[in-house]
């Protein structure tokens, strides 16, 4: 083989590894959006998968989503609107659930700090993707349990509901982070325009967060993989995407 060959048969190895490497990042790498509220969609190799879709009567209207699981944390309107997502296998309800291959836990938890005595039941739900563990909780209106956490069992990405009313408030949000000590905490269900819902803006939490050191930034999409998550808990605000 002439040099001048040899020479174009090693460039062309090399771009077919480059191509090959760059396809295995992807591959590890999952995407997530904000649809407002509590509704995000998480993209991922194995799956797709939307949590709490809204109806639209709350001041917002959902995209056209296609997906494989949706997940329910309660049966309230802002929350449980599944026929808004095509496709999708429903998950609900405390316990072990086996949906596509992916393995969802639900943690029971409560809807207000009397042990649901004012608005019921939620169910904060564990699941992994590309070997990122996330953790949405839902309408969760109370600092966890200790066997809560204990069966959460550790978390990479937080979804983490902060406007109060309804949920835990600024603080306690920035308690439950503590709490779980996640990679990224993604701050939900707050007041944006549209929103006809009496809760609060993210402002307080984001107080909370520069009060601890946590780096907060904003994003209209977040890309992750195991690789680039963070070594301390970053809160990462999505933009809503409508």
């Amino acid at each position: 083989m002439s040099a001048c060959a040899k020479a174009e048969l090693e460039r062309r190895c090399e771009k077919f590894n480059r191509k090959r490497v760059e396809a295995d990042i992807w591959g590890e790498r999952m995407q997530i959006k904000w649809h407002g509220h509590a509704c995000f969609e998480i993209s991922a190799e194995e799956a797709t998968v939307v949590t709490d879709p809204y109806e639209p009567s709350i001041g917002m209207r959902l995209p056209s989503i296609r997906a494989d699981v949706v997940t329910v944390s309660h049966e309230h309107y802002d929350h449980n609107y599944v026929a808004a997502v095509e496709g999708a296998e429903v998950v609900r309800g405390a316990g072990e659930h086996l949906v596509k291959g992916i393995r969802f836990l639900g943690v029971r938890t409560f809807h207000d700090t009397r042990k649901g005595a004012e608005r019921g039941e939620n169910t904060v739900f564990v699941f992994e993707l590309e070997g990122i563990r996330l953790c949405h909780l839902g309408d969760l209106g109370h600092v966890l349990q200790e066997e809560q956490i204990t069966a959460i069992n550790g978390v990479d990405v937080l979804f983490v509901p902060v406007g109060g009313t309804y949920t835990v408030d600024a603080g306690d949000a920035a308690r439950v982070v503590e709490q779980l000590s996640p990679k990224v905490a993604i701050p939900m269900h707050f007041k944006i325009p549209p929103l006809n819902l009496n809760i609060a803006s993210e402002q307080a939490f984001l107080k909370e967060a520069e009060k601890r050191g946590w780096k907060v930034r904003k994003a209209s999409t977040l890309s992750l993989s195991k690789d680039t998550l963070p070594a301390e808990t970053e809160v990462v605000v999505l933009a809503w995407e409508h």
